[in-house]
């Protein structure tokens, strides 16, 4: 079996990330690994947002979502920051080719249970991964830009992690690399901050009610287990910035820290 993976990456934190990191890339690509690249870009769309002078809140951490607000959204993710990926993996010797889930009808959206107080928000309804095989079959590194749409050509904006999940489990992966600015979940033993190389997702909710996990770290761990859906059992935080981490993540393991449904899922 051809080894693959999907990663999960912010779209700022992509932008951040050293060249070496896409040479890592380009090297796993080489070697015959296939990469899928699922991105966000939460903060580009806020600037974008504020810039065009167009009003946009947050409900239970989702943008809430009208029109206006989904054009900027396409515009951004798919536009801006899925070519700004693209270019920077060309640059740095891969091929890589950007597609939202609007192509092909890569993602079919619903909407979310909410949606009256949230607008066009969607939860993903299935994967057309043999489009992704077949992107993949050509020798590039696909980089999906997290929109959906339905039957009705209605495009829904889709929350980067959920996608993400959606993603690799239609693909049968069942381990994600989520890259962040962190080198993964840190607990404190004796003073000294750890990273934890695993952790259940009970586990988390014990360490965020007690208070060890706290501000900005929450939503990335939230993120992270967001990814547990379908098929994937485990997904692996690792910091972007770390030199060889991508390599390690996905030859060895034992890098940042993995977490996993239940103990038990583990063999």
């Amino acid at each position: 079996m051809e080894q693959r993976f999907v990663m999960k990456c912010g779209g700022s934190t992509l932008a951040a990330l050293p060249d070496d990191f896409f040479g890592e890339l380009r090297e796993l690509q080489q070697s015959g690994v296939k990469p899928v690249i699922v991105h966000g870009g939460g903060p580009a769309i806020s600037e974008t947002l504020t810039k065009l002078g167009i009003e946009t809140e947050f409900v239970n951490g989702l943008r809430k979502t009208n029109n206006d607000v989904l054009d900027v959204v396409e515009m951004v993710l798919a536009g801006r920051i899925n070519k700004e990926i693209v270019r920077k993996i060309g640059m740095n010797g891969a091929q890589a080719l950007g597609l939202s889930g609007v192509d092909g009808g890569l993602i079919q959206a619903r909407p979310v249970a909410n949606a009256s107080e949230i607008g066009f928000v969607g939860d993903v309804m299935d994967v057309e991964s043999g489009i992704i095989e077949g992107i993949m079959g050509m020798g590039y590194i696909p980089v999906i830009a997290p929109i959906g749409i339905d039957a009705s050509g209605q495009r829904y904006n889709i929350n980067a992690d959920t996608a993400a999940g959606a993603v690799a489990s239609h693909l049968g992966v069942e381990r994600m690399i989520v890259v962040t600015d962190v080198p993964g979940i840190l607990k404190t033993v004796n003073g000294e901050k750890h990273v934890l190389p695993s952790v259940t997702v009970e586990e988390i909710e014990e360490m965020i009610a007690s208070g060890e996990i706290y501000g900005g770290m929450i939503p990335k761990v939230r993120a992270a287990i967001q990814c547990i859906q379908g098929r994937v059992r485990e997904v692996v935080i690792v910091s972007g910035q770390e030199a060889g981490v991508l390599t390690r993540a996905v030859r060895e393991g034992g890098v940042g820290t993995s977490i996993v449904q239940s103990k038990q899922r583990q063999v």
